[in-house]
């Protein structure tokens, strides 16, 4: 069994843990922890192997790339909590939220005729359907994970 077999079966557990996710700002260490796990089990299940050296050891596993799978993670996961949240929308307030962020940008005078609502109304209308989305549980858990997160970093570089 090779790195991408590991990986593999790293992120079929996480696919079936899901569900049992609680704390997103967790998700990160979940991910490690699990990884590390894996990476032991297959160590042990392949001594020829690991007599030869040809196993790397979890520590030669270079921060960056840890970081990286981390980072891909997170942004996985808020974009599947952006579309929950805005699933949630009324249809009209989805397609404007669509089309706001649409790159390259909509013209208002362009969504003002497809939406049928006033050029003068698109961004008050915005304010709302983005209040909207960070009261929504999901978003209002992620926001809190991230001012948490922050304040720790800020601490960290304090001490």
């Amino acid at each position: 069994m090779d790195a991408e077999d590991a990986a593999q079966s790293v992120w079929l557990q996480l696919v079936s843990s899901l569900g049992r996710l609680r704390d997103p700002a967790a998700l990160p260490g979940w991910l490690a922890t699990t990884t590390r796990r894996e990476c032991t089990r297959i160590r042990r299940t392949a001594p020829a192997a690991q007599a030869a050296g040809s196993m790397p050891d979890v520590g030669e596993i270079p921060e960056e790339l840890t970081r990286t799978a981390e980072e891909e993670l997170m942004a996985s996961e808020r974009h599947a909590v952006f579309r929950e949240a805005l699933a949630g929308l009324p249809a009209v307030q989805q397609r404007l939220i669509v089309m706001l962020t649409a790159d390259p940008p909509v013209p208002y005078v362009e969504i003002s005729a497809v939406l049928g609502i006033a050029q003068g109304s698109i961004g008050p209308t915005r304010a709302r359907c983005l209040e909207k989305l960070r009261r929504h549980p999901a978003i209002a858990a992620l926001i809190d994970a991230d001012a948490t997160a922050a304040r720790g970093q800020r601490a960290g570089h304090m001490s």
